[in-house]
This record gives structure tokens, C-alpha cells and sequence, in this order.
């Protein structure tokens, strides 16, 4: 068999690879499903993880001028200790077998999303934190000469440009969170990756699945990065203003 022969005979068994593990069947429903909670999940968590993330660094940041908040600060501290110091499958099963064991499966979706959320949050209340560190005491202080309280000078002055400062931490925050949804199948949720592991277990055949969603999760992160990349442009000929 000639060299253009074998090229030939390999591509016709591509294609037939490819029309079993994608199309026969109507396999690639079980892919855009997959597609859709993952994107769903991640969206989610990252909301939850953002708002808990800032009450939890806001916070910490009071507790350092307040004595009356140093219990709630030890709790934050003893959350992010806990978060950061288990394993994100770990965490997601708690939530799922032992938090809301009673729960139905239609519910795994949203469970899933609470879990990477309170995991998402751990890490973003440092991101916050850091961002409100970093505007100058002066600010506040100016704030506070102005009349203003100490939350009204929190919520317009300092947190805008915070939030500002750390967009591009948070974005890249998303962006880990679309690529860790892919435990959720471990709660039998038919994410991205669990769909190609039905498909490869109907197909006996790992390679396209398999590649195949390394590459959408590729093309994701490549997308979103683009669009990151576009943020922080954007903030940065704000700045020069």
C-alpha cells in the first residue's frame, strides 16, 4: 500500500471516528448539554463566588478598625482556611451527598453551582481584599473629610476602584471555573466532560471524545482570554486619560 493510500485509509477512519463518537445517534446533543451546564455552572458559581467574596474581604477589612467584628472576621478566616485547605471534589461531594442528600437530582445542577461557588468565593475575598488594600488610606480619609460615612465612602469611593484594579483577577477567576465544572460529572451531572465519558463508554473509543473536548475547553479559555484581554486594554487607555 502506497503512502497515499495509508493518508487515505487513515482519514476515511477519522471520519468514521468521528461520525460515531459526534453524529450517529445524535451523540452531539449529549456534548451541547454538556456544553450548556458547564457554562451554566460556571457562570453561576462565579456570581455566588464574587458576592461572598466581597463580604467576606469587606469584612476583614473593617475587623482591622473594629474590635466588634473580630468574631465574624474569625469566621471568615476559619471558611477560608477550610475552603482552601480541601479539595474541590471533596467539597462538591459534601455538598451533594451529605448538605443536600434530600435533594432531587434535577437540583444536581444547582448544587454543583453553590458548591464551586462557596470554592470560588474562598479565592476571591484575597482577590478583593488585596484590591481594597491597595487604594491609598488617603482615600478613605478624604472621603471621611467630605461628611461622608465610612460605608457610603466603601460603596462610591474605594470598592469602584478596587473592583477596577482586580476585574482582570476576577475575569482569570471565570476562566478556572469553566475548567474545574469538569468534576461535576462525580455528582452525575452530564457536564462537558462526563458527556464525552458516555459517549467513549457507548463507542469504545476515547480519542475523539476525549480530544475532542479538550479542545472546546481550549477554544473556551482562548475566547475568554481574548475578551480579558480586551477588558484590561480598555481599562488601561482609561487610565491615560
Amino acid at each position: 500500500m502506497g503512502f497515499l493510500d495509508q493518508i487515505s485509509a487513515w482519514w476515511a477512519g477519522f471520519c468514521g471516528d468521528v461520525y460515531t463518537n459526534i453524529i450517529a445517534d445524535d451523540r452531539y446533543l449529549l456534548y451541547l448539554e454538556g456544553l450548556k451546564n458547564t457554562l451554566l455552572m460556571a457562570a453561576g458559581a462565579v456570581v455566588i463566588g464574587v458576592l461572598l467574596g466581597m463580604i467576606v474581604a469587606i469584612i476583614k477589612v473593617y475587623a482591622a478598625d473594629n474590635r466588634k467584628l473580630r468574631p465574624l472576621e474569625a469566621l471568615c478566616n476559619l471558611y477560608l482556611a477550610v475552603i482552601r485547605g480541601t479539595p474541590m471534589v471533596v467539597q462538591l461531594l459534601i455538598m451533594y451527598y451529605i448538605v443536600f442528600k434530600s435533594a432531587p437530582p434535577e437540583m444536581a445542577v444547582g448544587v454543583a453551582m453553590l458548591a464551586f461557588g462557596v470554592n470560588s468565593g474562598a479565592y476571591v475575598a484575597e482577590i478583593f481584599r488585596a484590591g481594597i488594600t491597595s487604594i491609598d488610606r488617603g482615600q478613605m480619609e478624604a472621603g471621611r473629610s467630605l461628611g461622608l460615612s465610612k460605608n457610603t465612602t466603601m460603596r462610591y469611593i474605594i470598592l469602584p476602584q478596587a473592583i477596577k484594579n482586580i476585574l482582570p483577577a476576577l475575569f482569570n477567576e471565570f476562566i478556572v471555573l469553566v475548567k474545574e465544572t469538569s468534576v461535576a460529572g462525580y455528582i452525575s451531572i452530564r457536564d462537558l466532560t462526563k458527556a464525552a465519558e458516555l459517549v467513549r463508554s457507548r463507542t469504545f473509543e476515547p480519542f475523539i471524545p476525549l480530544i475532542g473536548i479538550a479542545l472546546v475547553y481550549l477554544v473556551l479559555v482562548m475566547v475568554l482570554t481574548a475578551i480579558q484581554r480586551r477588558i484590561e486594554r480598555r481599562l488601561t487607555a482609561g487610565d491615560k486619560r
